[in-house]
């Protein structure tokens, strides 16, 4: 019997909804494949902030680090500035484990109607790998002058050679695996620094593969291309600015943001890797039951073929395919009447 120690954090709104529906589809896909799982479950939310002036305790990464993995719902809440709660809870988890691959795949499954009328199940199909510790996402900046005609705020973009390497290195090697072709994001003729460095960085990196193809677009034709070819790409690899926004125009593009699951993967396996869906807490929805499951359930699946069990993974995966092309049993967003619990009973009775 292999024993996984998961530590588990809802977080806000409907995370509270999503997450006990995600533990129970992968339970139901683990069952009789030799496998247990001992959840641990971590109330860290804005909440707790607005009691205790903290996202998460002190100690809290030194809590998470004993675990195989993290499974986390959502965060966020508009009684808490986003910047609050993401740089309290999130963003520490991806840097002190060195989560620097955040990984969204993206796929438009039967039985989903994409808003691009001209696409069918199966062509839009790609991942988005996106950097993870360092980018456009730093702590270096500042503010001056406040409440004066003179205010002003500075924020500067990190771009190492290291973090280049690695995050592209991760976008062939997963390309090859794949349909050998990797994309680009860029904005290296208005950024005339890091842009520029990047672009060095991805031709350089690129070299090393010869087998896979290899272009990059400025990102604002990219995300026209998104929208006009979405079956162009295979693997797009991005800054942290752009990785994060490219994720989500794809997963509209094939439907709906409450199917985008993601990992944020420590690739060495030197600390633990974390688990959740694209979407936020939606606090507009929070409570109805409402919520659409399947990105918190594909992230399950995730985080199971990151530890190694593949054959649940793809039953999970298969499940979700299966529940979408052959029933109407549909969450709001995708424009059916069903509940988080119904679709997540759907995917446990197809893995039963």
């Amino acid at each position: 019997m292999t024993i996984y120690k998961i530590a588990v954090i809802e977080g806000d709104g409907i995370g509270h909804e999503v997450v006990p529906e995600g533990l129970r589809v992968i339970e139901a896909a683990t069952r009789n494949r030799g496998v247990r799982f001992e959840w641990r479950h971590f109330n860290w939310s804005c909440d707790v902030y607005l009691n205790s002036g903290r996202m998460m305790p002190a100690d809290g990464l030194e809590q998470l680090q004993a675990f195989d993995a993290i499974f986390l719902g959502a965060v966020g809440h508009p009684s808490v500035p986003d910047h609050v709660s993401l740089w309290g809870l999130l963003i520490p988890i991806r840097r002190a484990f060195r989560q620097y691959v955040n990984l969204r795949p993206v796929r438009l499954f039967e039985g989903i109607e994409s808003p691009l009328k001209k696409f069918k199940a199966g062509e839009i199909d790609l991942c988005i790998v996106r950097e993870n510790n360092e980018g456009e996402y730093s702590q270096i900046g500042g503010r001056m002058y406040a409440n004066s005609d003179e205010e002003m705020a500075v924020q500067e973009s990190i771009f190492t050679r290291r973090g280049c390497d690695r995050i592209i290195r991760f976008a062939f090697e997963l390309a090859r695996g794949r349909r050998k072709h990797v994309t680009s994001a860029t904005k290296s003729n208005g950024i005339v620094y890091t842009m520029p460095f990047w672009d060095e960085r991805f031709r350089a990196i690129g070299s090393e593969f010869s087998d896979v193809r290899a272009d990059q677009y400025l990102i604002d034709i990219l995300s026209a291309h998104f929208v006009q070819h979405p079956d162009w790409f295979d693997v797009v690899v991005g800054s942290n600015l752009f990785g994060d926004i490219l994720s989500d125009l794809a997963a509209a593009v094939v439907g709906s943001i409450g199917i985008a699951p993601s990992a944020n993967l420590n690739p060495e396996r030197e600390f633990p890797s974390m688990f959740e869906p694209v979407h936020g807490s939606a606090p507009d929805i929070a409570g109805k039951g409402i919520a659409n499951p399947i990105a918190q359930i594909w992230s399950g699946a995730m985080m199971l073929q990151h530890l190694g069990e593949a054959e649940a993974a793809r039953a999970i995966e298969e499940a979700i395919a299966t529940v979408l092309a052959r029933t109407d049993i549909r969450t709001p967003d995708l424009g059916g009447k069903a509940g988080t619990r119904e679709v997540a009973d759907a995917v446990v009775a197809q893995l039963r």
